[in-house]
């Protein structure tokens, strides 16, 4: 059996779109499901779109994502070079465009740009550029005087116009499509650079991939890619296109959504292992159904079979879900370090900022959700004593106001704050009065944090707050109420 072989083959052009992040993702499962190779390709032969910087991104995000490649630029498997404007300037593509001139599968154009604009054609009710094949009837002694006189040229696909053209992809089953619809693609443009559809048939044949996977919009461009693999008599890979995502509006997601890249999606406050978890399951889902899943159970469960034809929605609110359970599952000491920095955003105060932490652990779904739970540490917001109303724990601020009344001194003569003691403390209180706890430690807490939702109990809150803060805000509790 052959081994299989993936790639990954990004543009460096600027952050990591989440539908590349997941066709790295598939195309990595796909590999190591079966044991088999996942290779990095830098694709930078469109000169005008590179980004500074963006290869660096690409090998972060990989790195973070957990996506090790087994050979790339960084990696060589004696396939090299794996960077196409490399292999370019070794003439790679240039050598394999000419063979297809010899073979006539291929032929110099030295159409200027007016002349190819007035071309357009009405094919099935729709009117498209096709190439007329001009310069394919030009003789040996014309091509040879152009290229002597340094005309520009690119060299074009030599396709047929007539009969039709059949691929099969592993998703959307066999795909016909009429000749007369393949445009004599360029292979080789003006500028000697290789267009992205050429180089990449080269490159995937010569190192060996065995599964092409790829976003859907391709598939337009798959019948040109068989035609260049029949015309080298090359075997043609399997294909694996994976279907549109789009946002909660049904609409292609774009970068204006702000959630469109892994980055941008970091810096919200999502980890990694989650994101990664999320964008496995758009366009795929497991047999048993599971939602949460390592990478590791990811590459045993992983099967492109059970990829879906129909568009992924990026469900936003879903994926806040599923990040809300990696930090609940989260090593504590790890998620200390990622939620210090939100925690000082809002508490510059003396304080235990590690328990804040364990806090806030179980109730966040993104690391900046965290400022919105813990500010009133940092200053007791101003409040409305409406909050002191509780129906369930039946209270108001008649009872609020005598049950803070009554705490206060037995706080007040309370040395020991830590939460045990406090709580013991409180708990004597309310088996005294016979009420129930809520009815104490809910007026308690409001005074406290001025909030209807805290992440902690009364007397966690106080262990923090420590005891002159915790008595001044009761104190405060009190004369509110009064007033």
């Amino acid at each position: 059996m052959t081994k299989i072989r993936t790639r990954f083959a990004p543009s460096p052009t600027g952050r990591m779109h989440v539908g590349n992040l997941r066709t790295a993702l598939y195309a990595y499962l796909i590999a190591k499901h079966e044991g088999g190779d996942f290779l990095l390709r830098i694709e930078d032969t469109d000169q005008e779109r590179y980004v500074e910087g963006a290869v660096d991104i690409i090998y972060r995000t990989l790195e973070k994502t957990g996506l090790i490649h087994d050979e790339g630029p960084d990696k060589d498997g004696g396939l090299g070079p794996y960077v196409q404007s490399e292999r370019q300037a070794e003439g790679i593509y240039l050598k394999y465009a000419k063979q297809l001139i010899d073979d006539n599968k291929a032929y110099y154009c030295f159409c200027d740009r007016e002349r190819l604009e007035g071309l357009t054609r009405e094919v099935n009710g729709k009117e498209i550029s096709v190439y007329d094949k001009h310069c394919l009837s030009l003789s040996k002694e014309e091509i040879e005087k152009n290229l002597s006189e340094g005309k520009p040229y690119v060299i074009r696909q030599n396709n047929p116009n007539e009969g039709t053209t059949t691929f099969h992809d592993e998703i959307y089953g066999d795909i016909t499509v009429d000749n007369a619809e393949l445009d004599d693609m360029i292979l080789i443009k003006s500028d000697g650079y290789p267009t992205y559809n050429f180089a990449n048939v080269i490159d995937d044949h010569l190192m060996g991939i065995t599964h092409v996977v790829r976003g859907n919009e391709y598939l337009s461009s798959s019948p040109k890619y068989n035609r260049l693999y029949e015309a080298f008599g090359w075997q043609v890979p399997v294909y694996v296109h994976c279907p549109l995502i789009t946002d909660e509006e049904h609409k292609k997601l774009s970068k204006r959504s702000g959630h469109s890249s892994y980055e941008d999606l970091i810096e919200q406050g999502f980890v990694s292992e989650a994101v990664v978890n999320f964008v496995a399951l758009l366009g795929w889902s497991p047999e048993d159904n599971r939602e949460i899943m390592t990478l590791d159970e990811l590459i045993q469960k992983f099967d492109f079979r059970h990829m879906s034809k129909s568009p992924a929605v990026f469900d936003y609110t879903k994926l806040k879900w599923m990040n809300g359970e990696y930090i609940k599952a989260m090593d504590f000491g790890l998620f200390y370090e990622k939620a210090l920095p939100y925690i000082k955003e809002v508490v510059t105060k003396d304080m235990d900022l590690k328990k804040i932490a364990a806090l806030v652990k179980t109730r966040i779904e993104i690391f900046p959700d965290i400022k919105e739970h813990i500010d009133f540490f940092e200053k007791l917001p101003d409040y409305d004593i409406q909050m002191y109303t509780h129906k369930k724990m039946k209270t108001d601020a008649v009872t609020s106001l005598q049950v803070l009344k009554d705490v206060l001194p037995l706080l007040e003569s309370q040395d020991d704050y830590s939460n045990d003691a406090l709580y013991a403390l409180l708990s004597g209180y309310v088996e005294k009065t016979g009420v129930k706890n809520g009815f104490v430690m809910w007026p308690i807490r409001t005074a406290l944090s001025g909030k209807q939702m805290t992440p902690g109990g009364a007397t966690e809150i106080m262990e923090i707050l420590g005891k002159e803060e915790s008595l001044n805000r009761i104190r405060d509790g009190i004369k509110r109420l009064e007033a």
